[in-house]
């Protein structure tokens, strides 16, 4: 075919283009060798401000006997947001599975506010812990109404006026669920799931939450407007949020720290801003 003198673009992994394909086998590897031998502990403790809220130290997860977080160390202060991308398999939402208590821990320690909660079941991490995990697969129950998948949220209160009460203060917040309460949660749109799904996460009042792919599945006009309501939850509510984004550009925009996981190790971590900027990672993980 005759070159016209115009560069044809393909999808990259973001949402931006390239001007050629990269396969995931050279992503993984590219990145892989500008990582060196990655961050330190005091590096990663800096990005946190020097007062991590939440940390993981030395993290070697898996499941069953299949080892794929290999060493993982992360901090993160009170109120801060972290995203982390990386190639497909890299073992990203392997880190929050385990943070939740999903994963076989061998090696390491999970804490917050230096309490060690790694061996705690996930109802402990949720009750007692204030970690909340948001899933990434459409995980509302369509034949349930809107307030009943929210007291679904409250399942561990000691009473069912408290996850009421509670869903009521949620209701006044969200204008848009209040008024779909009594509808069947499967007629809602896209966007109005996942906020019923961030909704539903925020009954038991967690100082964590844990976000797996937030803008999966969404049409764009959808994904402003979930991390509009993340944004809200960390600059006005204080929550701490670590996240798993495949759209790495909104995601590194978003948070204030960005880390990048290749073959279940830590490869390279800095501000979202700098990471952006970096043209490496703008090469392998920004569409060009």
């Amino acid at each position: 075919m005759a070159d016209d003198g115009k560069s044809k673009k393909a999808s990259g992994y973001g949402l931006g283009s390239v001007d050629t394909v990269i396969s995931i086998e050279q992503v993984a590897k590219d990145a892989k060798a500008m990582a060196g031998d990655g961050p330190t502990v005091e590096q990663l403790s800096g990005l946190a401000g020097n007062d991590p809220f939440f940390s993981i130290e030395g993290l070697v997860a898996g499941y069953g006997k299949m080892e794929i977080i290999h060493g993982f160390d992360l901090r993160v202060a009170a109120g801060q947001s972290l995203c982390l991308i990386g190639p497909n398999g890299a073992g990203k939402s392997t880190i929050l599975h385990s943070i939740y208590g999903f994963t076989n821990i061998t090696r390491g320690a999970i804490k917050i506010k230096g309490e060690d909660v790694t061996r705690m079941k996930p109802n402990q991490k949720l009750k007692s812990a204030g970690i909340a995990y948001i899933l990434q697969d459409n995980s509302v129950f369509p034949n349930m109404t809107v307030e009943e998948n929210m007291l679904m949220g409250g399942f561990l209160k000691d009473k069912v006026a408290d996850a009421e009460a509670a869903a009521e203060r949620v209701f006044e917040k969200y204008a848009q669920l209040a008024k779909r309460r009594n509808h069947n949660a499967g007629v809602l749109s896209g966007g109005e799931r996942r906020l019923l799904e961030i909704s539903r996460a925020l009954i038991m009042q967690p100082d964590v939450l844990l976000v797996d792919e937030p803008s999966i599945g969404l049409e764009p006009r959808f994904i402003d407007q979930v991390f509009e309501i993340l944004d809200d939850l960390q600059k006005n509510e204080g929550k701490t949020i670590i996240m798993v984004e495949q759209n790495a550009k909104k995601g590194l925009e978003f948070s204030d720290i960005g880390y990048v996981l290749v073959d279940g190790k830590l490869a390279m971590a800095g501000l979202g801003d700098e990471l952006l900027e970096n043209p490496d990672v703008g090469r392998l993980f920004l569409g060009g």
